[in-house]
């Protein structure tokens, strides 16, 4: 058992024996069940930098959103040197360490795919370095061109027509979160010592494809660690042993992040579930005299202010996917113990207190781990803070913490996995609309009119039959998992081989749990279009060839998001399909099969190459985003709407289900105490039925159509909503994901 005088006040044994910061924790956290009234006000010194931080953001917005672009260096752990928000400013810095070696300055990464960092690059009027144009093109393989070296006909033909789609071919995977809290607790040299040992017994026996790969990649983790310890001292600092102080604790734990975000620009760079661990450390300081609780909230203000900076070059397809420039820098808080003991801790009141300091931000995409069950009070301060800013979501821990435990962290926008222990492999969606087309025209695409599925009978009726598009789309569904899967099968592989995570990994346990990541789009209107089938009749507008490429509904039928169990069953089903679909299929290095409900703002890009459906959605048109009703469906208020989404399972989409709804503030009362008073309410009634996510916006239509039309005001210069699954700045969403926004149901009644 290793003992570091840095760990003198904290109670405990297990974590001092193997690395095991959940139990850390456990020992040694203070549960807080008071209310805000202790919180601290803005240092000067965040003040000022907060003030030069937004003066560049208003600098990159005006050069069209990208203040500065590196072309001649390759970024790693240590590529560049020390960085500022203002080199005047700095020693107002507590917690230290940028991207690159300039504030906003966005790093040159190559590995995911040559093509896509130089676009990043041209797309912006920036010219990469030949060299290294040379170097990616001739000399080093990327991971796209490996996937698309691998991909076969069938595999190019279904991305191309976008019946899969949002793939992470040409960009990093993400949705990894290292155990960042270890380099704090442990310090470098000791996690070092722990991977050489887990080297040592790797292979002791036959040298198997497996083994031989462990090894590589454990040297790997051991060189990131090492390049942790380099980079730290560009900073001054040493971080070889444990964080002595609290500064040094928010200090550590944000440099284990740096590495990570440094090395990749995944689809999601998440922080984890940190504020419980560093509150223990605030809290020894504040007993011993040595920090005040101003100073708490300023290193609180400055790492999140960090958190606020991420940034990645990004091409314009990517933009028009996942618009509003997002990283999903996901971070935790609240959630109960398995002890039963609310993890609330006043770190936690602190980081939701960053957003009356700072105002509001999508970034870090915050995240409450709810039950009905947290502290009354920490329930109303969050719910007053959606209300002023709406830049929470909210997960439900109850249904969440049987699964993964009381230290799983949020990957991305609403997917957990278990802190240090877990990995996932990403695969974006699955058009479950577009495959419901494919069923009724034979495989033949309704949009581009190829054929990309198996040519299967079409539907030659007039009038649709509930029985027999049934049958043909369960074929249909079949199909597709099947080729999804085998997409995703050679894009981890790929990813792993030529884009693979070392500094996250070497913060998770060797022996790690991988999740296979599937998801879904156009949950809602397959509902309402097989409800409409069943319940109505629905005949087929044909073109020139016979291909359906519109429909007419005579009569009316039940659609989901009413609380009618004749359309929420419909969704069950659907599911339920779905994933025991994907599970029949080999999963790459023995993953766990899960899904999503969820679709960002690229619900406008799939809703493009979607024709027409059945429910009455015209071709083009935007698909509703994750599990949401579609957009006009919802009839009888928002409670109902929650309640349909609330009976979809979770443990059939362990991936997450994504529901974002916004609401009037006059929905919920009159003023501000009734409106909190409402909103708790609301939750606990919705989270107690098992329902997975909620974001919660507050406002009214008025307000997104006068920032659409004048983004010049100052008061839209950081008026940020919550779309599926995060939050983004409205003003940086396209025009067309604006209206998209506006159209969605905004609730006048509970």
């Amino acid at each position: 058992m290793v003992d570091f005088e840095q760990w003198n006040g904290f109670e405990g044994r297990l974590w001092k024996e193997e690395i095991n910061v959940r139990d850390f924790i456990q020992k040694n956290y203070t549960p807080y069940d008071g209310d805000e009234s202790f919180l601290a006000g803005p240092t000067e010194a965040t003040d000022k930098l907060w003030g030069k931080l937004q003066e560049l953001q208003k600098q990159e917005r005006a050069k069209g959103g990208v203040l500065d672009m590196d072309t001649d260096i390759v970024s790693s752990i240590t590529s560049h040197g020390a960085g500022y928000i203002s080199e005047e400013l700095k020693d107002l810095e507590q917690i230290v360490g940028l991207q690159t070696d300039k504030p906003l300055k966005r790093a040159f990464m190559p590995y995911g795919g040559i093509q896509m960092a130089e676009k990043s690059l041209t797309e912006y009027g920036y010219e990469i370095n030949q060299d290294l144009h040379k170097i990616f093109t001739e000399y080093h393989k990327t991971h796209n061109q490996a996937v698309f070296d691998a991909y076969t006909p069938e595999m190019r033909a279904a991305r191309k027509n976008k019946i899969v789609t949002g793939l992470p071919d040409t960009y990093g995977r993400g949705r990894i979160v290292g155990d960042y809290r270890r380099v704090a607790l442990y310090g470098i040299d000791h996690l070092i010592e722990e991977k050489e040992k887990d080297k040592e017994y790797c292979g002791c026996g036959v040298m198997t494809d497996d083994i031989i790969r462990q090894r590589e990649e454990l040297t790997g983790q051991i060189n990131a660690l090492k390049q942790m310890k380099e980079m730290a001292q560009i900073y001054g600092y040493d971080i070889s042993k444990p964080a002595t102080t609290a500064k040094e604790a928010f200090q550590w734990t944000y440099f284990g992040y740096l590495a990570a975000i440094k090395t990749q620009n995944g689809a999601a760079m998440s922080i984890g579930r940190v504020c419980t661990f560093l509150d223990i450390y605030v809290e020894r300081d504040l007993k011993n005299g040595t920090l005040t609780e101003s100073q708490a909230q300023e290193l609180v203000d400055h790492m999140i202010m960090k958190f606020r900076m991420v940034k990645f070059a990004r091409c314009n397809s990517y933009n028009q996917l996942f618009s509003g420039d997002p990283v999903w820098a996901t971070i935790d808080l609240a959630g109960i113990g398995v002890d039963g003991r609310s993890m609330v801790t006043k770190t936690d009141f602190r980081v939701l207190h960053t957003l009356e300091n700072m105002g509001p931000s999508p970034e870090p995409n915050i995240t409450v781990l709810y039950s009905s069950a947290l502290p009354e009070s920490f329930k109303k301060y969050a719910a007053a803070i959606s209300i002023r800013t709406s830049s929470i979501q909210y997960e439900n821990d109850d249904v969440m913490k049987p699964i993964w435990g009381d230290d799983y962290a949020i990957c991305c926008c609403v997917s957990a996995t278990q802190t240090g222990k877990e990995m996932q492999f990403f695969g974006a969606r699955a058009n479950l609309a577009k495959c419901l087309l494919y069923a009724i025209n034979g495989g033949v695409d309704e949009k581009n009119k190829v054929q990309v599925g198996p040519a299967y009978q079409p539907i030659t009726s007039e009038y649709l039959d509930y029985d027999e598009v049934m049958q043909k789309y369960d074929v249909m569904l079949d199909w597709l998992a099947g080729l999804y899967v085998n997409i995703l099968n050679l894009i981890q592989y790929m990813h792993d081989k030529y884009f693979y995570e070392y500094a996250e990994l070497a913060l998770i346990d060797t022996d790690v749990r991988r999740t296979f990541a599937t998801g879904i789009a156009g949950f809602s209107h397959v509902i309402d279009s097989l409800s409409a089938i069943k319940y109505a009749k629905v005949k087929t507008i044909r073109d020139e060839n016979g291909i359906v490429v519109d429909y007419e509904t005579e009569g009316d039928f039940p659609r989901y998001g009413n609380d009618d169990d004749r359309a929420d069953e419909i969704g069950v089903w659907l599911l339920k399909t779905f994933i025991d679909r994907i599970k029949k299929h080999h999963t790459y290095r023995n993953s766990e099969p899960t899904t999503s409900i969820l679709t960002i703002t690229s619900n406008v890009v799939y809703g493009k190459a979607t024709g027409a459906m059945p429910d009455g959605r015209k071709a083009g048109e935007p698909l509703s985003p994750g599990a949401n009703p579609s957009y006009g469906a919802e009839q009888s208020g928002l409670l109902a709407s929650l309640n349909s989404v609330a009976k979809i399972p979770y443990e059939w989409a362990l991936d997450g289900i994504s529901n974002t709804q916004t609401m009037n503030p006059d929905a919920l009362g009159h003023s501000e105490e009734e409106q909190v008073k409402n909103l708790v309410q609301a939750m606990d009634g919705y989270f107690d039925q098992g329902a997975h996510h909620l974001n919660v916006n507050v406002f009214g239509t008025e307000k997104l159509i006068d920032a659409m039309e004048h983004p010049e005001k100052e008061e839209y210069a950081n008026f940020t909503i919550r779309v599926s699954g995060y939050a983004v700045k409205f003003i940086d969403l396209t025009k067309e994901q604006q209206k998209d926004v506006i159209a969605r149901t905004c609730h006048a009644r509970l």
